[in-house]
């Protein structure tokens, strides 16, 4: 299975890619605020955010994954940011979440590399929910996006099997791009039991999840 590369595929990722590189996003776009978003939910629904525990142990998928692709991983600790959530940036999302969920095929670990759990790009058309996740940070971070508020998560979805999810901290909530689920959820409306999630401060430090919380204030990073 490992060998099926689809040539039109990687034609069409390399032109996103550059297609993402040229989209703008400032974190100074006050003016565009959510009240001018499509989704009405975000305009009546008060942003909430997990809560955030003590340190745990990083998923052995991402261990190795870091192994696989030092320069990746080895980053410096750095101050969370949160994203502005603009009419801009909520389109980038929706076009790069919905890119991803409908070009990639899934498929299991098993099938795919011959191993129960491994975390990697899906450069061939083919993975599973953690290769979908790590597809749609890099994506963002090529176009502009930090970082510190695009975090793989691990969650239990609604079968309570193991799941994960890509994170995106803005000032308007916590948002979830899910290869499960078409539409941009806010965290707390997915169904799904948080366990944890990469640190916004530094990438390989994992923290536990617990109950949702209101902002003390609004982030504006």
């Amino acid at each position: 299975m490992r060998q099926r590369i689809n040539s039109g595929w990687r034609a069409g990722c390399a032109a996103f890619i550059v297609c993402t590189a040229a989209l703008t996003f400032s974190h100074a776009q006050a003016g565009e605020r959510v009240a001018s978003l499509g989704g009405a939910y975000l305009q009546k629904e008060a942003a909430t955010y997990a809560q955030v525990g003590d340190a745990s142990r990083p998923p052995i998928g991402w261990v190795e994954f870091c192994a696989e692709y030092k320069g990746e991983c080895d980053t410096k600790p750095s101050q969370p940011r949160d994203i502005v959530l603009s009419q801009r940036a909520w389109a980038d999302l929706i076009k790069v979440n919905n890119w991803v969920n409908q070009t990639i095929k899934p498929m299991t670990d098993l099938e795919h590399w011959g191993v129960v759990e491994r975390w990697n790009y899906p450069d061939d058309g083919y993975g599973d929910c953690e290769d979908y996740v790590l597809l749609k940070r890099r994506m963002l971070m090529q176009a502009g996006w930090p970082r510190e508020a695009l975090l793989i998560t691990v969650v239990r979805d609604k079968k309570g099997d193991g799941h994960a999810v890509l994170t995106v901290k803005t000032d308007r909530g916590e948002f979830i791009l899910d290869n499960q689920e078409s539409e941009i959820l806010a965290w707390n409306k997915t169904g799904y039991r948080f366990v944890k999630r990469q640190s916004q401060s530094d990438p390989n430090t994992w923290v536990a999840l617990g109950e949702p919380r209101a902002p003390a204030t609004v982030s504006a990073h």
